[in-house]
């Protein structure tokens, strides 16, 4: 079994204290890990969606800072996990310097290793790397999770498209911010 991580290197703070659309793309390709309870597992990134802070009004932070939204208000690199329809957890990256309330959805993966079910969907994702509300705020300079650069960049084709499932933000709707791998059968919509 080859040593994954030992071919990877963390991502520093200063990969997520960048404009959010940089670090949206550049997400691509890179590996989630996650390891609980001694498994450690690992997914490689193929799809995210950019939240653009307050003024964006299908990010969360739109409405203002609130016990829910906190932790993109705060440092970059940090996860902002939260729970949807009561049931499926969703992971985004806090983007930006401090107070600028901006993050990236993840939105689909690769399994790379260890990962059991289906992980194109935020949800679906969540669920299979075992992430849930316990990791909202957790400092993805961690150990035990988080995002690695792969030993060799690749390069990519990336797809830009409209997010999904933001009808209600108006113009932000068509905002061209999901971004995802051409041609990769993890992303969760064409």
């Amino acid at each position: 079994m080859p040593c994954y991580r030992c071919a990877m290197r963390k991502l520093r703070r200063s990969f997520y204290d960048r404009d959010t659309v940089l670090v949206a793309r550049d997400l691509l390709g890179k590996h989630l890990v996650h390891v609980s309870r001694g498994v450690e597992r690992i997914g490689r990134i193929v799809e995210v969606e950019a939240y653009l802070g307050p003024h964006d009004l299908a990010a969360h932070s739109s409405r203002g800072l609130t016990e829910r939204t906190k932790v993109m208000f705060g440092p970059p690199g940090h996860a902002y996990v939260y729970l949807i329809y009561g049931m499926y957890h969703c992971m985004n990256v806090v983007t930006e310097r401090d107070g600028q309330a901006s993050a990236v959805l993840l939105r689909a993966l690769e399994p790379v290793k260890n990962v059991e079910g289906r992980t194109q969907g935020p949800g679906l994702l969540c669920r299979a790397m075992h992430i849930d509300k316990r990791l909202n705020a957790h400092d993805l300079l961690s150990h035990n999770f988080h995002i690695a650069a792969p030993a060799e960049a690749e390069r990519l084709v990336i797809v830009k498209k409209p997010r999904i499932g933001v009808d209600y933000a108006g113009r932000w709707a068509k905002r061209h911010l999901r971004f995802y791998i051409k041609d990769n059968p993890f992303v969760s919509r064409r």
